[in-house]
């Protein structure tokens, strides 16, 4: 006998994919005493969502229109702090994982092996324990012992990469941008769109962020 929606875990799905969130609440619904009661196309909808349908537990993407996962758990931290969040993310590295946690997260599952622990990941935060796939556990772990080692997402990027982020964070132009390195504006453009996919953001304010948690300039 299915159990009342009052007596179960009530969930928000959040990424930009539909056939993803409509797969997911397939799986999740498998367990009689879990109920997906909202879902969200991106971080800003994710937000209103959650607090409006009072859910006790976010799937939540990273890389997403709008304000990225990372934010949208930031922002659920302080508007319905009752709502524990599930990173699902096709990430794996420390600092991907760090971002997450630091901005409230309970849990990092990694897309490979959703099928698997998304289920049990969304109990454990429910029930005010963390779940961290098995490849996540290992980097942070790894990140712990061996700090010189830990990659954070910049390390990935070019020199080129890394002039055009600053840059970037320092609240440039393309077109300033391009003068600056000798560059056309449409290179700088295709730069860009390369430190969104690569860093995981979707949009300028979240490469600002990286650039400042990174040290790479500093706090405004």
């Amino acid at each position: 006998m299915t159990q009342l929606a009052s007596d179960c875990i009530r969930v928000l799905l959040a990424d930009d994919h539909a056939v993803l969130r409509d797969g997911l609440q397939a799986l999740l619904e498998r367990d009689p005493s879990i109920r997906v009661v909202a879902q969200a196309c991106d971080g800003r909808e994710a937000v209103h969502a959650a607090v409006q349908a009072e859910v006790d537990v976010v799937v939540m993407d990273i890389a997403m229109p709008g304000i990225d996962g990372i934010e949208a758990t930031r922002e659920l931290s302080r508007r319905r702090p009752q709502a524990r969040v599930v990173v699902l993310s096709m990430h794996a590295n420390a600092e991907h994982v760090w971002r997450a946690l630091q901005a409230g997260a309970a849990g990092y599952v990694v897309k490979e092996v959703a099928a698997r622990e998304v289920v049990d990941a969304v109990h454990a935060a429910h029930d005010g324990r963390r779940h961290l796939s098995a490849r996540v556990a290992d980097a942070v772990v790894e990140g712990w012992l061996h700090p010189m080692r830990r990659r954070g997402p910049i390390d990935a990027l070019s020199r080129r990469e890394r002039q055009v982020l600053e840059l970037v964070a320092q609240g440039r132009s393309s077109v300033s941008i391009a003068q600056a390195l000798n560059l056309s504006p449409k290179t700088v453009d295709t730069y860009r769109s390369r430190l969104l996919h690569k860093l995981q953001v979707s949009n300028v304010a979240g490469l600002v962020r990286v650039a400042i948690e990174c040290g790479l300039v500093p706090d405004m």
